[in-house]
């Protein structure tokens, strides 16, 4: 921090729709006018609203000095924060408290429920290219049976078939990949925006693994799809090829 402005969390800059460099007007208290103050910065903060600055700016704004009336303590025990927490509520001038601790416990639960939903998403979805991959490839080994009789006959070796026919669901995996690719990660944006409350921001940020792990696994699906091809059209008679056409 430094005395040329203040910090505030970024879903606080949401709302208000400002940025670093902007100006934003804060009431000291309800009697009082609100006062300009210049944004030096943006935290991440996911839980909660948060605004900070310096005593020294403070003083430069407000024409005072600050009071601290709020204090956070560090405890390293559940036990001694909730024995801790109920003293310190018996005292007359705390006006509340707020476990971290809490807050915490609330935010893994909302993140346990997501992660269910999305692990069921993701087996669908493999499941569903496994299908989709699968039967594309034998409708159009069905569709070109012929054809690739007569190629076998001219004197192609199998992995030559293979390759022949299998390089439109490689070059379509991979236009797929590329879209979901881009595609996926404004949904992400987007779908991390939406879900989050008034108090709680998501992180939008994409880790490389994210993207690693699926294309691994679609990799992995189109060569174990095309040792099955080669299987079949090492099966394939080729005398089908002269044989007159229905």
């Amino acid at each position: 921090m430094n005395n040329k402005g203040i910090i505030i969390s970024k879903k606080l800059a949401q709302f208000y729709h400002v940025n670093t460099g902007d100006f934003i007007h804060l009431s000291h208290s309800q009697t009082l006018p609100s006062r300009k103050l210049k944004i030096a910065g943006v935290v991440n903060a996911n839980v909660g609203h948060y605004i900070f600055m310096t005593k020294q700016y403070y003083r430069t704004i407000f024409k005072k000095e600050a009071k601290d009336n709020a204090f956070l303590v560090k405890l390293t025990k559940h036990k001694i924060a909730n024995n801790l927490a109920e003293k310190l509520l018996e005292i007359n001038g705390v006006e509340s408290l707020t476990q971290n601790a809490l807050q915490m416990a609330s935010v893994e639960a909302v993140v346990r429920s997501l992660d269910g939903s999305m692990t069921i998403l993701v087996v669908v979805s493999l499941l569903l290219a496994i299908v989709i991959l699968y039967n594309l490839t034998n409708i159009n080994l069905a569709e070109r049976k012929r054809e690739l009789s007569t190629i076998k006959v001219l004197g192609f070796y199998n992995e030559e078939v293979t390759l022949y026919i299998y390089r439109e669901t490689i070059i379509l995996s991979t236009i797929g990949v590329i879209l979901g690719t881009i595609s996926g990660t404004y949904l992400h944006r987007q779908m991390m925006s939406l879900i989050g409350s008034d108090q709680i921001l998501f992180g939008e940020k994409v880790s490389p693994t994210t993207f690693i792990i699926p294309i691994s696994v679609i990799v992995i699906i189109l060569i174990s799809l095309g040792f099955i091809v080669n299987h079949q059209l090492k099966k394939l008679n080729m005398l089908d090829a002269l044989k007159s056409v229905d």
